[in-house]
């Protein structure tokens, strides 16, 4: 398993390497994973919050590698995936592709595209070929990269290493989210780059885990109701209480897009802020 070294250009595969970021926390583990892809030119996915330290990382990385940054994508438009975007682009004279920025409050207004990315795109990087898999439900602007000739997937947010990603509605959608790891099953895919952790050596295992765990944890939100209102915080404590008190503010996120999945199923009621079976 190629070591997660903050600042240093890793290869994890043929004409792919990870620099990690240095903004460990309880929300990005280790830090946020950053990528170069290219076999003449490199390619840069998710460069990583606003930092100049990391930014050089990158370039210092590209400078040892003997190739230009040409291209810079996202993931999506969270804060410690897409900031690093302007600066990067700035020193490199790369040119930005990726989604649009949903208006929830929670973005990164400063990503600003040359060319907006969507599902079934190809792209060429650097002599290597990525294709654009649409995968919104973590939240609603979310893309993964296939680079197709060694079968990996640059997953971002979608899944991650060791842990569950957070579903923030508006944007986020337990819906789609569950969707888009079922899509997946579409993909011949034998590795996984995720935006944060270590590389997902077993994908589809992953997937099948985690479309399970949140059925799971479904099943329970569905049960833990009854005919009297509660509201979100009231109902955390009885659908997480496996997980520590802590966590409980994060996990009413995600607790609240499985009840917006059973509303629109016509499966639980949604009233002056309270949930009913």
């Amino acid at each position: 398993m190629a070591a997660l070294i903050p600042g240093q250009a890793t290869p994890i595969a043929p004409h792919a390497w990870r620099v990690l970021g240095r903004n460990p926390g309880m929300m990005t583990g280790p830090g946020t994973n950053s990528y170069l892809v290219g076999d003449r030119a490199l390619t840069a996915i998710d460069p990583g919050p606003e930092d100049a330290e990391h930014t050089r990382a990158l370039l210092r990385a590209a400078e040892q590698l003997g190739r230009p940054i040409e291209r810079i994508l996202v993931t999506h438009t969270h804060r410690d995936h897409s900031p690093g975007a302007r600066a990067l682009a700035e020193a490199s004279g790369a040119e930005m592709l990726g989604p649009s920025v949903p208006d929830d409050g929670l973005q990164d207004e400063s990503w600003s595209p040359a060319r907006l990315l969507g599902h079934g795109d190809t792209l060429d990087c650097g002599g290597v070929a990525l294709e654009v898999i649409a995968t919104p439900g973590h939240v609603g602007n979310h893309l993964c990269y296939l680079m197709v000739d060694q079968r990996l997937l640059f997953t971002g947010d979608h899944l991650i290493q060791g842990s569950t990603v957070v579903i923030a509605p508006p944007s986020g959608s337990m819906a789609d989210y569950m969707a888009s790891l079922a899509l997946l099953r579409d993909y011949h895919i034998d590795t996984m780059a995720p935006g944060h952790g270590e590389l997902i050596t077993e994908p589809m295992a992953t997937v099948d885990k985690t479309l399970a765990h949140r059925r799971e944890r479904e099943r329970k939100v569905f049960e833990a109701l009854d005919e009297t209102p509660v509201t979100v915080q009231e109902l955390v404590t009885r659908v997480y209480a496996d997980v520590p008190d802590f966590l409980h503010g994060v996990a009413c996120l995600s607790l609240e897009a499985h009840l917006i999945k059973l509303r629109d199923e016509d499966r639980v009621s949604h009233e002056h802020g309270k949930w009913a079976v």
